[in-house]
């Protein structure tokens, strides 16, 4: 039996008509920038993730860059970040001339570690960026205690949906960076993002980073630049947002599924990930640690079964970065995790059939070692 790593084309067939409904909706209006389609994605965003303004932008990269200039990143500053993450992270750091200063995993997480971020803040620290990595919320409570007055600004690409306490991602740290990539809980038809923040002047900023630093008709106090969210993409947006809890729960409850049939199999070398009490997981990606990672990921391709890396090289090995001067054994834990992680499908309408396909593949590959 093949099994897709993921497949929208699930999720899409029940809602083709409402959809393709709203979709005609804004063509008939013919107000594709901004206007009410957007605005009204963004109230129902900030009721659905408990914060107080929810500013939509053009994709994932943009809310994090957005974010980052309007608490004032640039030149001579540095940003604290996580070596294993997607490379946007770091990327919009060093876009504003900033540096991005990295800072090991979590082995069992891949959460930043607040215990080594309080070794790199400085006078020049600017901000710290926790990665709710994989659905996985990070240790904020932690980090808020060794960040002091150093703003955390939450990347929340992989986490729609992910609770830590009380309060969802996205309303934890001083803002939230969103992405609404079509993989994501919340996917749109191409890219999209959004910024949270309970912060009203914060937000009145980002909406004018977001129209190049506009504050009245052709009038600049800012340079920003054009992080418009689509009205398309938020009228889309507009109708999965009263999905997405369903998808969420799916994407859990086929967690659990595999943790039982991890367990059944035996299948003891297969380290599989946790959810910290207190710290939600959305399992936006269900990543497993496995000895002999790529021949086990082309064993499942030749069975037909999707399997993704995320991610093959830490952040301080990328040829970009070269000049920081870090090197080789700097991150030991993200190193290893480079080298055995390995994304299995969990998408919510994923079935119970497919996942015991997944594990018996897995099993027999062991098997035959």
């Amino acid at each position: 039996m093949a099994v897709p790593l993921l497949d929208l084309k699930r999720q899409y067939a029940p809602l083709r008509e409402e959809i393709r409904a709203v979709m005609d909706r804004v063509c008939d209006e013919q107000r594709f920038i901004l206007g009410p389609e957007v605005e009204a994605f963004e109230r129902e965003s900030a009721e659905a993730l408990g914060v107080g303004h929810a500013i939509g932008v053009g994709s994932g990269t943009d809310a994090l860059l957005v974010a980052l200039m309007a608490l004032g990143v640039g030149p001579g500053d540095e940003v604290i970040l996580p070596v294993f993450t997607f490379f946007a992270t770091a990327g919009v750091v060093a876009r504003l001339g900033a540096r991005p200063v990295f800072v090991d995993v979590d082995p069992e997480d891949f959460c930043l570690r607040p215990a080594e971020v309080a070794g790199q803040i400085t006078a020049c620290t600017k901000a710290i960026v926790p990665v709710h990595l994989f659905g996985q919320a990070a240790a904020m409570d932690e980090l808020a205690g060794v960040a002091g007055s150093v703003p955390l600004l939450e990347d929340c690409a992989q986490a729609w949906g992910c609770t830590h306490g009380d309060r969802m991602v996205g309303g934890v740290g001083r803002v939230g960076a969103f992405s609404f990539f079509p993989s994501k809980n919340l996917g749109g038809f191409g890219d999209g993002g959004l910024v949270t923040t309970d912060d009203p002047e914060l937000a009145g900023l980002i909406r004018q980073l977001r129209m190049h630093g506009q504050s009245g008709v052709y009038e600049h106090a800012h340079v920003g630049g054009n992080f418009r969210l689509d009205a398309l993409q938020a009228a889309v947006l507009r109708v999965k947002l009263r999905h997405v809890d369903s998808w969420v729960a799916g994407r859990r409850a086929n967690a659990e599924r595999y943790a039982r049939l991890f367990a059944e199999a035996g299948l003891e070398q297969v380290v599989l990930p946790v959810a910290r009490e207190g710290r939600g997981h959305t399992y936006n990606q269900y990543v497993v640690r496995v000895p002999r990672r790529d021949e086990l990921r082309a064993f499942l391709a030749e069975r037909g079964i999707g399997a993704a890396v995320y991610y093959p090289l830490p952040l301080h090995l990328q040829p970009c970065f070269a000049g920081l001067g870090y090197s080789e054994g700097d991150f030991p834990v993200a190193e290893q995790a480079c080298r055995e992680v390995l994304a299995l499908p969990v998408f919510p309408e994923l079935t119970a059939e497919e996942q015991e396909e997944v594990v018996a593949a897995i099993a027999d590959f062991h098997g035959a070692a």
